[in-house]
């Protein structure tokens, strides 16, 4: 699957300034903010932080961590944003243990 920059590099000038004048582009990134994880009212891990509580939300982090570095890594999509999102869960990680620290474990 292409990611957003190869798709707009694949088109004409004229149909990314239309893109532009639709949309707020600086608005999502594809690691720190990827649009697909911003449709509703909430960003999606806040739901999951939410539903599941700060704890169990590190395990969330976890598996993400993994899926991004495991086989993942070079057989699907882009190897250098599969490692800055494993970062991304990563750091999400640690704020979440820091916040659960001296409560739960």
């Amino acid at each position: 699957m292409k990611g957003m920059k190869e798709i707009r590099e694949s088109l004409s000038p004229e149909v990314n300034a239309l893109i532009e004048d639709m949309v707020d582009v600086d608005m999502y990134d594809e690691i720190e903010k990827p649009a697909h994880y911003n449709a509703g009212t909430i960003e999606t891990i806040d739901y999951i932080v939410d539903v599941l509580g700060p704890y169990d939300a590190i395990q969330y982090c976890h598996g993400n961590v993994l899926k991004y570095t495991g086989s993942r890594l070079w057989n699907k999509g882009d190897p250098i944003s599969n490692c800055k999102k494993s970062i991304w869960y990563l750091k999400k990680m640690i704020e979440l243990m820091e916040k659960t620290e001296g409560v739960n474990w």
